[in-house]
């Protein structure tokens, strides 16, 4: 069967939902260290704690004998669009751009994963699918209006903007990748080994991209370190890199990219539902409302 086309049950909810709530901490942390540390050494550091503690789960994949180097161009594809280009760029957005905008312009998610599908792997592109996305949109607006759909039209793009619609891309290019399954099939039967593999190649990525972010402006960056920062870089290596990455690819390949990528919607209510529990405010009518239209768009598309 199709991956595209494969029905939802509550294991993949399950897994589908955790991913885009670890996300959703990690917009608000990210936001909270820009100030601390440039957005790509943030992610290179994050990466690299990841890696430390998956290397007693899955190290073999990166001995000699290993079939990764079989397969490298594979991994070197996904730690590049992962691991290095949409956490980087995630980053970047955060550090140039308001919450707000990058919250919206990431909500077009779903829209990404119907083109990438379609130009680049010969997924049809149904009506259901596009009821369904155009339901997550309508969600997403209703968050980020706050029920007032007047807020929309007083919003204001900036180049930065640009980045996460990139990163945006760049993880529908992934998460459609993800379904290849043909070759590494003794890496994928360990979720440690296959993610590590991911790791070790976007690593080497994201080292050429901090040595830039440290090389090329006329005045270098600066890390202001605290047990704060160590704290938020143990979390987004643990939860929204580990546990994240690990459902959220379990999840695809069970739900497949299409309908996964409505789930990734979720994010933004999360972070809103977040930041009002942070805030000491409790959730509004519009919370339910924007929750109602997100998981509508999550059954149209499921139904068969």
């Amino acid at each position: 069967m199709n991956a595209s086309s494969q029905r939802l049950d509550a294991t993949t909810v399950l897994l589908l939902t955790i991913a885009p709530l670890l996300w959703a901490g990690n917009a608000i942390v990210g936001r909270l260290a820009a100030g601390w540390i440039p957005p790509v050494t943030f992610n290179l550091l994050r990466w690299s704690i990841a890696l430390l503690v998956l290397l007693p789960l899955g190290g073999w994949v990166l001995r000699r004998s290993s079939p990764l180097w079989r397969e490298w161009r594979y991994f070197a594809s996904l730690g590049l669009l992962a691991i290095a280009g949409y956490n980087s760029l995630q980053y970047l957005a955060l550090h140039t751009s308001s919450p707000l905008n990058v919250t919206l312009v990431a909500s077009s998610m779903p829209v990404w994963m119907l083109l990438v599908g379609r130009i680049g792997f010969g997924a049809a592109v149904t009506a259901k699918a596009l009821v369904g996305a155009a339901l997550s949109l309508a969600g997403v607006a209703v968050v980020l209006s706050q029920g007032d759909f007047g807020r929309l039209l007083q919003l204001r793009f900036v180049p930065g903007d640009g980045w996460i619609l990139l990163a945006a891309f760049a993880w529908a290019c992934y998460s459609w990748l993800l379904t290849r399954r043909q070759g590494a099939a003794k890496i994928r039967q360990e979720w440690a080994a296959f993610l590590l593999a991911q790791i070790a190649f976007g690593l080497v990525w994201s080292l050429l991209l901090t040595t830039g972010e440290w090389l090329l402006p006329a005045q270098p960056p600066q890390i202001i370190w605290s047990w704060k920062l160590v704290a938020v870089l143990l979390f987004v290596a643990l939860g929204p890199a580990l546990i994240a990455y690990r459902c959220w690819g379990a999840g695809v390949g069970r739900a497949g990219p299409t309908l996964a990528s409505f789930f990734s919607n979720l994010t933004p209510l999360f972070a809103a539902l977040m930041s009002a529990v942070l805030l000491g405010e409790p959730p509004r009518l519009y919370h339910v409302i924007a929750f109602a239209l997100i998981v509508g768009g999550i059954l149209v598309s499921a139904r068969r």
